[in-house]
């Protein structure tokens, strides 16, 4: 065990009245609204949850942590650590400068000062971190599709940390966490890393690992960024809360980590290995899969089942942290007790239900055993999964101008509030332009703002338990892919190709927008002089050509009922 590990952690904020000082001149400098994700960074820099790191990556360092997972110095550290800003942001400043970082709502939070400025290659870093440049992995899609192309590095001075309105006393900081430790005397640690809520499996598993380590149990639950279509944090804290009760309460904590998450696997476990040390943690339960993503775009895991054991197995000693295994835990129905599966006799029978089955058994209201969850974990899970005839979606179609989407949406929102239980939304192309996208022009970079404000229309509709149709073009895969992401938090999406041909299109023309096109007079015009990606798995495929609208309504709504979204 590091003779450190309960002692005081370096923090990276200014003295109160240095922060006072140093938050009036900030007034004056170049700042940078962070992202979700890098606010969670931010504050772990600051409150030493990411020692010993002094702040983002600079190019060596980052390098290092790519190639090698280690910093410049030799220091093993698995994950790069990056401040990604826009190209016109990085234009505007140099190395030698300071910035200032600010939270979504504008408060500063920190002060950077500037010591690298660099454009990385982001396929190799793709490739070397995460072990293949495949955007089916969500840190990768990330990297490519939402971090800006430049990357800053330099050191963190804090002036504040970011507000938490939420759950404020399950919140700790590393040194509070060791501060609490050490008041109860308590030598040895095991750290329960989970992002999904504490069924009775978990239980057992967290019982044996406490036992086995003869260590006090932390329950350190993330809830900053998972990833997507992952259960909200407010719901898991919730459940957590729920099941507290039954475990000894001299001898568990509950504290929860605002970590954005890249689901790296092998490298992801060293990494919460390394920030559990920080929190004054001795040892740490690693699973099977730790933080695995599940499938690549070949349908194969991104990792083996233990490989992320593995690595941290190799770097223990360096982490400074105890690895304690994971046993997968089943339900022996002839001792109506859980076991390891590995220690399980013949001919005994096992029950099991997986997280897809469980979502399933929600989203259609079925039992849920109490073998297999708290009856209080299972309340918070009905009171924001309701069945999925109850709750909001999102109908998004697409296709080339002319195609038909308008006409089939508006006859499937007539046919929808005919049905009647939940408010229906239409969000045109056409009238999006014209109410809430009125500035923008044609250019791609215009039409995916507008395509990304329709989405988050649709998701705020969908969070709040409403239909909301969408009839776009939206031309482009990686734009669709983001609002799918951004919706799938709420809700189902279901995304309708009206797969009318181009020539059909042109012969319809009622706008004489496709003529204009073919004479130059409208620029980038979708399937004359700018592409139309063709959805490769839409969860329908329209095809209007010599089918009347009322049929191709019906298909949408067959669709809805397969899923569940409506009740035949």
């Amino acid at each position: 065990m590091p003779a450190n590990v309960f002692g005081p952690l370096p923090e990276l904020y200014a003295s109160p009245e240095s922060a006072a000082r140093l938050k009036l001149e900030a007034g004056g400098l170049p700042s940078w609204d962070l992202t979700p994700r890098q606010v969670c960074d931010l504050e772990l820099l600051m409150n030493g949850g990411f020692s010993p790191l002094g702040g983002f990556l600079g190019e060596a360092d980052y390098n290092g942590v790519v190639e090698e997972m280690r910093l410049a110095d030799g220091t093993l550290w698995p994950m790069p650590v990056t401040l990604d800003v826009s190209q016109a942001f990085a234009d505007k400043v140099a190395p030698g400068g300071d910035i200032a970082l600010r939270d979504p709502e504008g408060v500063i939070l920190a002060i950077l000062s500037i010591s690298d400025k660099w454009t990385p290659d982001k396929a190799r870093e793709a490739e070397k971190v995460f072990g293949a440049d495949d955007i089916a992995h969500p840190a990768v899609n990330y990297l490519h599709h939402k971090a800006g192309p430049v990357y800053l590095g330099g050191a963190i001075t804090g002036i504040q940390q970011p507000v938490h309105y939420d759950f404020k006393a399950r919140r700790d900081t590393p040194n509070e966490l060791r501060a609490f430790f050490r008041k109860l005397g308590w030598r040895r640690i095991v750290a329960f890393q989970t992002r999904n809520p504490l069924h009775r499996a978990h239980q057992e598993l967290t019982f044996r690992a406490a036992r086995e380590a003869q260590a006090n149990l932390l329950i350190h639950p993330v809830v900053g960024m998972t990833k997507p279509g992952d259960i909200d944090h407010f719901t898991r804290v919730r459940c957590y809360e729920a099941v507290l009760d039954q475990y000894p309460a001299s001898t568990t904590a509950l504290s929860l980590l605002n970590l954005a998450m890249r689901m790296g696997g092998p490298r992801e476990a060293v990494w919460h290995g390394i920030i559990r040390r920080n929190h004054g943690c001795t040892h740490m339960i690693v699973g099977r899969d730790h933080a695995g993503p599940g499938k690549n775009s070949q349908g194969k895991n991104f990792y083996g089942p233990y490989d992320a054991q593995d690595l941290f197995r190799k770097h223990q000693d360096e982490i400074g942290v105890e690895m304690v295994d994971f046993k997968q835990m089943v339900y022996v129905q002839e001792k109506a007790q859980y076991e390891p599966r590995d220690e399980v006799a013949a001919g005994q029978t096992i029950l099991d239900i997986s997280g897809t089955e469980l979502r399933r058994r929600l989203r259609e209201g079925l039992d849920i055993p109490e073998w297999f969850s708290f009856p209080g974990v299972v309340a918070e899970l009905r009171r924001t999964s309701p069945p999925r005839a109850r709750q909001g979606f999102t109908l998004f179609f697409t296709g080339l101008s002319g195609s038909g989407k308008s006409t089939v949406a508006n006859a499937l929102m007539i046919k929808l509030m005919e049905m009647g239980g939940r408010p229906v939304t239409l969000l045109d192309g056409d009238l999006v332009r014209k109410h809430l996208s009125s500035e923008l022009g044609f250019s791609k970079e215009h039409r995916n703002i507008n395509i990304r404000r329709i989405g988050y229309v649709a998701s705020e509709i969908t969070k709040n338990g409403g239909i909301a149709i969408c009839a776009p073009i939206a031309p482009y895969a990686a734009t669709r892919r983001a609002v799918r992401e951004e919706i799938e938090q709420f809700g189902a999406f279901v995304e309708v190709h009206v797969a009318t041909s181009l020539e059909e299109c042109e012969k319809r023309d009622r706008k004489g927008l496709y003529k204009l096109a073919r004479e130059g007079k409208i620029k980038e015009f979708t399937g004359i002089s700018d592409p139309y990606d063709v959805p490769e798995a839409p969860e329908v495929r329209l095809d209007t050509e010599g089918f009347d609208v009322d049929y191709c309504a019906q298909q949408v709504i067959l669709k809805l009922e397969n899923m569940g979204l409506i009740r035949a």
